[in-house]
């Protein structure tokens, strides 16, 4: 019996601390297990009758990570309720200097022994102490060896591109350091599909939607009791994302994508792992390491893409499609300040689109770089986009045939896999229920089940399969191919047809080009337009000047109403406009409000009764009343220039000045007519 111990010991309690380090550990080191339980027998052995076992740190490592029996068992000690702590050895009780010295520390000063199978120890002994820490510090570092040499052996294999500790979906292991696409064919095509759609639709989130729309299920991998296995979900978008974003598919094999963060909080080491690393960081990156879906061109123009959607992501980012009207969104640049140009949209219905860069004044509080409308930048930069695909235009009509055939028949074709592996699986429940004994009703019953439940998915793939068939998209007629080819020779009209979306127009012009930069000089805006390939092109737009905008009165209509308010009130002013075919600057007709709120807008005085005469002008009829002749002798005598005559347009009143028709002899006038050149021809006018 040890001197160390002391019957003050021996009337608190024995505390034996059971860990292991892993999960791992817990299913397959069954022996190390029993020899710490065991220690409860040495505790009885020496003297103590109450014994209590910490086991809530099984499965969690001493390296500092959270241990909550570690923390109950320190603040037992700290209560003066535990004489002894006993452990297999020192780096079951902690594999850091902070835990194993704050341990030490504390049954030092509660006088609390500590044992292991070589003795016992008491920390307030200096030799003890000594040791212990001794022993806590080989400990640690046998800790730091391990984990060195055990990360040094996953690299070095990792290099050698043999390292896999899970596979991806789509593959499987040939041999213990190589992979091989997987051979069921429903995998291969589904995960090949994925890859088509994004390369149509140039985005993740379009791709999981329709995904979604058409109910195709994509693999995946499902851990259970007897492995993994391949089952069919609806994706969601992480999915869709891992299984482009994954270098796997491209041939390549990788190591190190991602990282771990440690940190300290509440005096603890804390642990985040999963940070994704840039491609240039990656430890290990072997291209053509086995084969692939996709090429690995193919997957660094994907995450080009992918990278250039993103949201919020920086100033050379130009974000996914949105919503509105504005075809340059994400497209425009500053020649001034190289930031990229921000949309704002006004209006009753948000149809007014505005360009500017304001990302110095939000950052920095500085002036407002540059603005401009949007309405004649996005109308240039379309007919220019326009022009260079107008020899593509029947190229674009035969694909938009081929892909309306080609979405019908992936879908179909998904269909048709998941029938056939359906089948496959009723038929193997089939037969593993004709194989059982019928006496064994309890296992007998179980197989049924599962004949019966994968019958049911057999029928429902095949209610889907004929739903399909009775709702499948037609192909385009005769008539509508020649239609749609006659559009393919008039891009513009394609472009501007109703049903292109601006949503259309935006993804096509991404497509062709990479970014354009603007600069405002005077009261122009220079545009240079940065072609997919290289290529560049200047453009010259007008900016619109203060207080003009899309909907603005031409300037000659503006004019006439400016005079005709001299002679005419607002009701007969928009009774002529119409006459004249004049419209407003939204195209509609005129009618006395318009004409009133345009006078008011443009600080036109409204027509008096009797203005004309105060001015000395005489209307038509009424210079026909004073010299007692018809209203169309009166146009002749004007026609002739004997009688001088103001008209603002054709329609409008005339204004005959009154002091033209003193003295003046109508019928003097009308004998004055120019003779015929031939002198043999008679006059009709008889005296």
């Amino acid at each position: 019996m040890s001197i160390k111990i002391t019957p003050d010991h021996r009337d608190r309690q024995a505390y034996v601390y059971v860990r292991q380090s892993t999960a791992d550990q817990l299913r397959h080191n069954h022996e190390s297990r029993r020899r710490q339980y065991a220690l409860t027998d040495r505790a009885r052995a020496l003297g103590w009758s109450e014994v209590v076992i910490v086991d809530d740190d099984l499965g969690r490592s001493g390296g500092g990570v959270e241990r909550p029996g570690f923390e109950r068992l320190l603040l037992a000690i700290c209560e003066a309720r535990v004489g002894i702590v006993l452990a297999v050895e020192a780096s079951r009780l902690a594999r850091n200097g902070r835990d194993w010295h704050t341990l030490l520390e504390f049954c030092g000063l509660v006088g609390c022994l500590l044992a292991d199978e070589d003795g016992v120890y008491d920390p307030r002994l200096p030799n003890d102490r000594l040791l212990l820490g001794m022993k806590g510090t080989m400990s640690e570092m046998e800790l730091s060896l391990l984990r060195q040499r055990s990360l040094e052996a996953l690299r070095q294999k990792a290099r050698r591109g043999e390292l896999f500790f899970t596979v991806a979906v789509g593959y499987r292991k040939a041999r213990h350091d190589r992979i091989e696409i997987d051979p069921d064919l429903r995998v291969r095509e589904a995960i090949a599909l994925v890859f088509r759609k994004f390369g149509e639709c140039r985005s993740v989130r379009q791709v999981h939607l329709w995904l979604r729309q058409e109910e195709i299920r994509l693999p995946a991998v499902e851990q259970g009791p007897a492995g993994s296995r391949i089952v069919w979900k609806l994706p969601v978008y992480n999915t869709v994302l891992h299984l482009l974003t994954n270098p796997i598919y491209a041939g390549a094999y990788a190591f190190g994508r991602t990282c771990s963060r440690v940190s300290v909080r509440d005096g603890r080491k804390r642990v985040v792992r999963g940070y994704r690393r840039a491609q240039s960081d990656w430890e290990v990156l072997l291209p053509d390491h086995h084969e692939g879906y996709i090429s690995w061109e193919e997957f660094e123009r994907n995450q080009r893409l992918i990278a250039d959607n993103a949201n919020s992501k920086g100033l050379m980012a130009r974000g996914s499609v949105r919503r509105g009207d504005a075809l340059l969104a994400g497209l425009l640049r500053c020649g001034h300040c190289g930031r990229r140009l921000h949309v704002s949209y006004s209006g009753t219905a948000g149809y007014c689109v505005r360009y500017h860069c304001r990302g110095a004044h939000l950052n920095h509080g500085t002036e407002r770089c540059i603005a401009f409308g949007g309405l004649r930048v996005d109308a240039a930069v379309s007919a220019e986009l326009l022009r260079v695909l107008a020899p593509l235009g029947i190229e674009a009509a035969l694909h938009a045939i081929d892909a309306r055939a080609a979405d019908n028949s992936e879908v179909h074709r998904q269909a048709e896999l998941a029938l056939t592996q359906a089948r496959y699986e009723a038929g193997l429940a089939r037969r593993q229920y004709d194989a059982v004994d019928p006496d064994n009703r309890l296992v007998a019953s179980e197989l049924e089940r599962r004949w019966n439940d994968r019958l049911v998915e057999v029928h429902r793939i095949e209610e889907q399969l004929a739903a399909l068939a009775t709702a499948k998209v037609s192909m385009p007629t005769a008539e509508e191919r020649a239609r749609l080819m006659a559009l393919g020779t008039d891009v513009e009209a394609l472009w501007h047809h109703p049903g292109a979306s601006a949503e259309t127009r935006k993804h096509i012009l991404r497509t062709a080009i990479v970014e354009i930069v603007a600069k405002i000089v005077g009261d122009t805006i220079d545009l240079v337009v940065h072609w997919q390939g290289g290529d560049h092109t200047q453009l010259t737009v007008p900016k619109n000047r203060a207080g003009r905008h899309r909907w603005t009165t031409e300037a000659e209509t503006g004019e006439l109403i400016r005079a005709l308010a001299r002679q005419q009130t607002d009701a007969g002013i928009a009774a002529i406009l119409n006459r004249c075919g004049k419209c407003t600057g939204k195209g509609n007709s005129w009618t006395e409000s318009r004409v009133r709120s345009h006078r008011s807008a443009h600080g036109i005085a409204v027509y008096r009764d009797g203005e004309m005469a105060e001015r000395g002008e005489l209307t038509l009829e009424e210079a026909a009343r004073r010299l007692t002749i018809s209203k169309m002798t009166v146009l002749r005598l004007i026609g002739r220039g004997a009688i001088q005559a103001r008209q603002v347009c054709k329609g409008a009143p005339w204004a005959i000045s009154a002091a033209e028709l003193a003295g003046l002899d109508a019928r003097t006038a009308l004998a004055r007519r120019p003779q015929p050149e031939n002198p043999d021809q008679r006059s009709f006018i008889f005296q």
